[in-house]
């Protein structure tokens, strides 16, 4: 039995018409998938309204401020903490160890959090200090910031752009932080899991449907802190080290001012 032979212009049509299926499956996907941020689940959509707060340009008051806090024993003792916890990993050497804690730490005091979770999520985020490391969405850096979400107009001009860049990276990444780490309530109260709530924001699990385990981000960022943060935390326990000291910090207290050591 012969065939009838299909002709130039019918073969077009059916090359179109399964191109146009094919966009439509594409547009479908793309409309009805959540967006992911640093590869474990981060919602970039729910990120960026929780982003809308830009903080404030830095006054010549705040400049003062931060370099009468970096010229204090305190500082220089969270320096060296942070250094020499740095320097155990063996993971960079000891001018880029210096640097990136010099970094954390003035970050962390401008902010008004303890190094020890800065110093928590970097090891977790990217446990060998890569400046140029991307995820497999983008994410970059020593704190794996997300560009999509975070490098605005308003907030690369205060920080910058180069997220590749050690100083730049920690400013956006500890900004963050400072962002979801609120301990207060209505009540004025502070509840001791108030850090794994920030952390899991930071993170992006926010339903954890995105990405399996995520809930699982805070236990990361606590073990690490546990094991490497032998010198920033000396010998306090994770809520001691991490939690503590950033809510008296916010709330005011005279004991946030004391040396680590």
């Amino acid at each position: 039995m012969r065939h009838k032979p299909v002709s130039p212009i019918t073969t077009v049509l059916r090359t179109l018409g399964l191109i146009v299926v094919l966009l439509l499956v594409i547009l479908y996907a793309v409309l009805n998938t959540n967006p992911i941020y640093a590869g474990r689940g981060t919602l970039a959509e729910e990120l960026r309204k929780r982003s809308e707060e830009i903080p404030a340009p830095a006054s010549p008051t705040d400049s003062i401020r931060t370099e009468r806090l970096m010229s204090t024993p305190k500082f220089r003792a969270e320096k060296r903490n942070f250094f020499e916890d740095l320097m155990r990993l063996k993971q960079v050497d000891s001018a880029r160890a210096d640097s990136i804690a010099q970094f954390a730490v003035r970050e962390a005091y401008v902010r008004g959090i303890s190094p020890a979770i800065v110093f928590g999520v970097m090891l977790t985020e990217n446990a060998k200090f890569i400046s140029k490391a991307t995820s497999n969405v983008g994410a970059v850096g020593l704190m794996q910031v997300y560009p999509k979400v975070w490098l605005t107009k308003e907030m690369s001009a205060l920080f910058g752009r180069d997220l590749a860049s050690d100083s730049t990276n920690v400013k956006y990444g500890v900004f963050i932080l400072s962002k979801y780490f609120s301990p207060r309530t209505r009540a004025g109260t502070v509840r001791e899991r108030d850090w794994a709530a920030a952390l899991l924001h930071y993170n992006g699990c926010v339903n954890g449907r995105n990405t399996p385990n995520c809930r699982a981000y805070p236990s990361k960022v606590k073990t690490f802190v546990e094991h490497s943060a032998k010198s920033i935390c000396d010998g306090r326990g994770f809520y001691d080290c991490i939690a503590k000291p950033f809510v008296r910090g916010l709330l005011g207290s005279s004991d946030s001012t004391k040396t680590t050591k």
